[in-house]
């Protein structure tokens, strides 16, 4: 992956950029058909009728539910514009302990499952005569990009101890002013090598790079799809695109959802690709909390917020 400093090959799609909270205000607008992808949740099983020394119930398993599934013990319905907040009856980030066992985490917004985004590319190269010249735009604002940083410490000693001793105090700190300075320092270069024009996508001025489906569709070779630090700081894609304009995709920051908009083809083959919970939507169809008209109401048999 490379900075793309020539900001008007997004040109075309910002003047097809909408109004949020709309699907074109993501995506753009003028193409054939959209498709709405839901990214999928974590869920855990958890034996509550064992407690560790902290209090927690050990955890049994761990694995990927889709909406459907959350769905299915919650009483609520997914439809096209389902939110997560209306689903469940929670609306904030907390996580939600289920009666039989289950803990299940809220998705994750402005994030794409570089997996999911990896069947999804497999769609995408076989829709575009340019699969080896796409271009990334990746949301200025991320507090890794724009020069936001921060270094936590921790201790913990093994006889026990409530607290360190001077030396060891004087030591911790020492060592973390070091490791501070040095994650800054290669941080600022970082940043640096980001300086340039960015496309001014409304509210969301967007870092550009140049990428590939090859890339994409390779679980060895994404992060090279992917922008960030080495400090783990990842992000996928806010919006993508090819450069013969045949389809785009967005992950907008704040939607638990990824869009792709292009032709009809590439559309129903991600409705009917069977790993990814996908709905076909509108240009204009609504997807803040008050679009999902179905699940009108905090729902109290949710289960009960941890």
């Amino acid at each position: 992956m490379r900075l793309e400093t020539d900001v008007a090959r997004g040109a075309w799609l910002l003047r097809r950029a909408g109004t949020l909270p709309d699907v074109d205000g993501a995506v753009g607008g003028g193409f054939a058909a959209y498709a709405r992808i839901l990214h999928p949740v974590t869920a855990t099983l958890e034996d509550r009728a064992e407690t560790d020394a902290q209090g927690d119930h050990p955890v049994r398993s761990t694995t990927t539910w889709t909406w459907a599934q959350v769905a299915d013990r919650t009483g609520g319905t997914v439809h096209p514009l389902v939110q997560w907040p209306r689903l469940t009856g929670v609306d904030d980030e907390s996580e939600i302990a289920l009666p039989d066992g289950w803990r299940v985490s809220p998705p994750q917004a402005g994030w794409f499952e570089p997996t999911l985004l990896a069947v999804l590319a497999g769609h995408l190269a076989t829709s575009t005569t340019t699969p080896e010249d796409l271009v990334a735009g990746f949301w200025s604002g991320w507090g890794d990009l724009n020069g936001g940083m921060t270094v936590a410490i921790g201790w913990q000693h093994t006889d026990g101890a409530a607290r360190p001793t001077a030396a060891e105090h004087a030591a911790l700190l020492a060592g973390a002013e070091a490791r501070a300075a040095a994650l800054a320092a290669d941080h600022r270069a970082f940043v640096a090598s980001l300086a340039g024009p960015r496309l001014a996508w409304p509210g969301r001025d967007l870092v550009l790079t140049a990428t590939r489906c090859s890339d994409l569709v390779d679980p060895a070779r994404i992060d090279r799809a992917m922008l960030g630090t080495y400090l783990g700081e990842r992000h996928t894609p806010q919006l993508l695109w090819p450069e013969d304009r045949a389809w785009a995709v967005a992950t907008e920051i704040d939607w638990d959802s990824t869009l792709v908009a292009g032709p009809r083809d590439l559309v129903d083959a991600v409705l009917a690709d069977p790993l990814l919970e996908a709905f076909e939507v509108g240009a204009h169809d609504d997807l803040s909390w008050s679009g999902d008209r179905v699940n009108r109401r905090p729902r109290p048999d949710a289960g009960q917020v941890r």
